[in-house]
């Protein structure tokens, strides 16, 4: 059995951190942001689409350029462009400048997500491909808990510029542990040429297999419930729940511990359950907190903890299912792993980021509303994932794929 190089898991999970850094460190600032830049609360909300819009775009290169050119070196580049562009966000004086900072974020932060996931698969299979997921899962959940506080208090001791300093400061640190201890995991032998009519054909064949689409949209639209909470996080807890700057904890360090708590379930139960069933354990702990906000939330005013809980449970729901889903998609197509974890990533952050311009707006008025979302999002990830192909012919589709890659 093949085993995974000392230090990969934590090295892949702040990787990965860098995007929940990328957006919830700034969260805290962006009345400070407002008042030093002179824009209203819509321009400042529009920091963010500026991010997701090149990340979402990016992702669909991230990995066929990982499975051209090696994992290793388009993580140094993709890191290198993203401590850069960070001291750029640092140096802004206009709201205009801080939007094309974020867009440059943007292009190069997606990189670790897409490339790390390959790169779990490249390395491991089966249980312990899932188990190593889940692992990277759990160190990943601090991300979102830590990032929003830190940013709150140096924001207030240093200024909102000093936010894009320290996530310059996390870029070049990525740099220097891949260059010492990231290995390659893709042999020159099984590399993707960078050709545009296979590649063209290999992205329209990914993107309209059935079984690909079902399990994207289930994983992007369940992330999405949590998500919209994210994105209204200065509304939902400043403005609903009276909590200051510093205190954004009350959301995210619940949702963190949702997140250490499912993905130590989905490690656990890796090779002892079949992943049908923890999926549908996943989907029934999300149906669960997602119908429990509801009611929480039409039977009294908001207020803490109450408001808080079902976000955290949900969590735990999503992330069960989580590692699990993201295997069964890189295993559709053996020998693209790069590109097609830049489809499932492009997937979930071209919703992202419809979330964050249209639909968070229109939910962060009210708690209700905000419950009301997650409900929606669950429902329609869930109609996804019930449209998926059989076991017995995703199965088929796997073995022909690897057919295919042997001759």
């Amino acid at each position: 059995m093949r085993s995974a190089p000392r230090g990969l898991a934590p090295l892949l999970a702040a990787l990965a951190a860098i995007g929940p850094f990328s957006i919830d460190t700034y969260l805290p600032a962006f009345p400070a942001i407002g008042r030093g830049l002179g824009a209203s609360p819509v321009a400042v909300q529009q920091t963010l689409t500026a991010y997701l819009v090149p990340f979402a775009f990016m992702m669909l290169w991230h990995g066929a350029l990982a499975d051209a050119f090696g994992r290793r070196r388009v993580l140094l580049w993709a890191y290198g462009l993203y401590a850069a562009s960070s001291l750029f966000c640092a140096l802004a004086g206009s709201i205009e400048m801080l939007w094309f900072g974020r867009a440059l974020q943007g292009l190069s932060a997606g990189a670790g997500l897409v490339v790390g996931r390959a790169i779990v698969r490249d390395v491991l299979d089966g249980p312990a491909a899932q188990r190593l997921m889940a692992h990277i899962g759990m160190m990943f959940a601090v991300a979102p808990a830590v990032a929003p506080v830190l940013g709150g208090w140096v924001q207030a001791f240093f200024g909102w510029h000093a936010v894009f300093v320290f996530l310059a400061l996390y870029g070049f640190a990525l740099v220097a542990a891949m260059w010492r201890y990231l290995p390659e995991t893709l042999p020159r032998q099984l590399r993707q040429p960078l050709r545009p009519l296979p590649l063209l054909r290999a992205y329209a064949e990914v993107f309209s297999h059935r079984g690909f689409l079902a399990l994207a949209l289930a994983l992007a639209l369940n992330f999405n419930g949590f998500f919209i909470y994210v994105l209204s996080a200065p509304a939902f807890l400043i403005g609903h729940l009276g909590v200051s700057p510093q205190g954004f904890l009350w959301l995210f360090g619940p949702a963190m511990l949702g997140m250490i708590a499912g993905n130590f379930l989905a490690a656990r139960l890796a090779g002892e359950v079949s992943s049908a069933r923890t999926v549908g354990l996943g989907f029934g702990v999300m149906t669960i907190a997602a119908a429990l906000n509801i009611a929480i939330n039409a039977a009294m005013a908001p207020q803490l903890p109450w408001s808080v809980l079902p976000v955290a449970l949900y969590v735990v729901g999503m992330a069960l299912a989580m590692p699990t889903l993201s295997i069964r998609i890189l295993d559709l197509f053996p020998q693209r792993r790069g590109l097609i974890s830049s489809c499932q990533g492009v997937t979930q952050t071209g919703i992202n980021a419809v979330t964050a311009s249209v639909l968070a707006p229109l939910a962060w008025g009210s708690t209700l509303a905000l419950a009301m979302a997650m409900a929606f999002f669950l429902a329609v990830g869930l109609g996804a994932f019930a449209l998926r192909p059989s076991h017995r012919l995703a199965a088929e589709a796997v073995a022909h794929e690897q057919q295919q890659q042997q001759r």
